[in-house]
């Protein structure tokens, strides 16, 4: 190690606090251009048609949303800070679009509903990640395997169109990505603890994969949420 450098875990719990509240600070700048976005466009009856109603475009879309999403997870660290907040940023606005067909589908009410609920939610595992002793590492393998089961399950549904299916699994889904928020909030901690903290760079990219990460769950969470309290329009 040069001289003058040091690390999160060298400084004390206040510099891990410091990261930790660089990847809140952007998860939720890029959960607000994604709700800014996503009323935008559902407010907006031509961008509904342009989007919306292109099946082109949305393809596009969501093939552009893994690729940052690929991007960002696999590289992140051979980018420049600014490359990375830039390609995050998009990812957010990117999913606001798609997004904004949750304000045709549901009533506002169950959109705000679901979003609280979410939030409180999402807020108290994010808590109980931090603070917690115990270590979560097998209880996120399993999170992750259930999560590839759900995955599986939703597509079987997409054909079978079963209403009972649909129903266990946004009950499944909601259990997963409640359980992901705790772990996937500890394992940033420990990441925060072996951080660079004289590497201003370094750090926000740090930042930003861990904002992406704790974004991922909360959209999910949001949706699997939003499932069970929307009455569908449709």
């Amino acid at each position: 190690m040069t001289p003058g450098t040091r690390t999160i875990a060298q400084s004390g719990v206040s510099a891990v606090s410091v990261y930790m509240r660089q990847v809140y600070l952007w998860m939720t700048a890029g959960l607000a251009a994604t709700a800014a976005v996503a009323y935008a466009v559902a407010g907006s009856a031509e961008l509904q048609q342009a989007i919306l109603g292109n099946s082109i475009i949305l393809i596009a879309l969501v093939i552009a949303q893994l690729g940052l999403v690929i991007a960002l997870s696999a590289a992140v660290h051979k980018m420049s800070a600014s490359t990375a907040t830039g390609l995050f940023l998009l990812y957010s606005v990117l999913t606001g679009i798609t997004l904004s067909s949750i304000f045709i589908r549901y009533p506002v009410a169950a959109i705000s509903n679901a979003f609280l609920v979410t939030a409180g939610t999402f807020l108290s595992m994010s808590v109980y990640g931090a603070v917690t002793k115990r270590d979560l590492t097998s209880f996120g393998s399993f999170l992750m395997m259930g999560l590839f089961g759900m995955l599986i399950a939703m597509l079987v549904n997409i054909f079978l169109q079963s209403a009972m299916m649909d129903f266990i699994i946004s009950c499944v889904g909601v259990l997963i990505f409640t359980g992901l928020t705790a772990y996937d909030t500890q394992k940033l901690r420990n990441f925060g603890a072996g951080a660079p903290l004289g590497d201003s760079a370094a750090m926000r990219r740090g930042a930003i994969l861990g904002a992406l990460t704790l974004y991922l769950d909360f959209i999910n969470l949001f949706l699997m949420m939003l499932r069970l309290f929307g009455a569908s329009r449709d």
